[in-house]
């Protein structure tokens, strides 16, 4: 059986959340032994604290949710979230410039992302519902150049989330080469599992209760 609370970011990024909601959010993921959370990076500090007893990782976004602020704006506040605790960056790509062919801008801001948080892990969200195929295997190709070491397909307030169909275009063109994180609209586990069969390393999603629940609730089933 697959353990999904290994492979779950438990995601809380809405524009109202509280910081009594990200000390409750903290608080599941030591419950359910989810691999990190997911949070604006105004809670960094607040999650760091709320999980230094515990193996949950702090995952902050950074240009989140459009990817049009400035390199020096994306790399200030990676340095910021760094300092205040994050173990890893799910930054967003300049999808504007991506669509323009500025790659050359795209892959330096990556690249100064990356050297700023030093051995941190870095997830570059595509936000592939913008995207066209080869739009999103040359922002794959971007990443993997600059040092990202995952792709991520969403932001989850796109247009969509993760589909099948971009998933296996990401796998197809980074292989082994960089990890893939899905999210954006993963609400069960029997969806979460095959992102995970088709090679993604980690699940982006604000309903990883729901998912471990169903699969504790299937295998037991199976067991008698």
């Amino acid at each position: 059986m697959i353990n999904l609370s290994h492979y779950i970011d438990h995601t809380l990024l809405k524009a109202t959340a509280t910081p009594d909601d990200i000390v409750k959010l903290c608080n599941e993921a030591k419950e359910y032994r989810f691999y990190a959370v997911c949070i604006n990076s105004c809670y960094t500090f607040l999650a760091a604290n709320e999980l230094k007893n515990s193996d949950a990782k702090v995952a902050s976004v950074v240009g989140f949710p459009l990817g049009s602020s400035s390199c020096h704006a994306k790399v200030c506040e990676a340095e910021q979230c760094i300092k205040d605790g994050a173990d890893e960056i799910d930054m967003v790509l300049n999808i504007g410039f991506l669509k323009a062919k500025l790659h050359k801008s795209v892959r330096e801001e990556i690249a100064a992302i990356k050297e700023a948080i030093g051995s941190r892990t870095l997830k570059v969200i595509l936000e592939t519902c913008y995207l066209k195929d080869d739009e999103i295997r040359i922002a794959c190709q971007i990443a993997k150049k600059a040092g990202a070491d995952y792709v991520k397909t969403s932001t989850g307030y796109g247009t969509s989330g993760a589909t099948k169909h971009v998933v296996k275009i990401m796998v197809d063109e980074v292989g082994d080469t960089l990890k893939i994180k899905a999210s954006g609209g993963i609400k069960d586990a029997e969806t979460a599992k095959k992102y995970i069969d088709m090679g993604v390393s980690r699940i982006g999603t604000s309903s990883g209760i729901t998912i471990v629940s169903q699969n504790k609730k299937n295998t037991d089933e199976h067991t008698y």
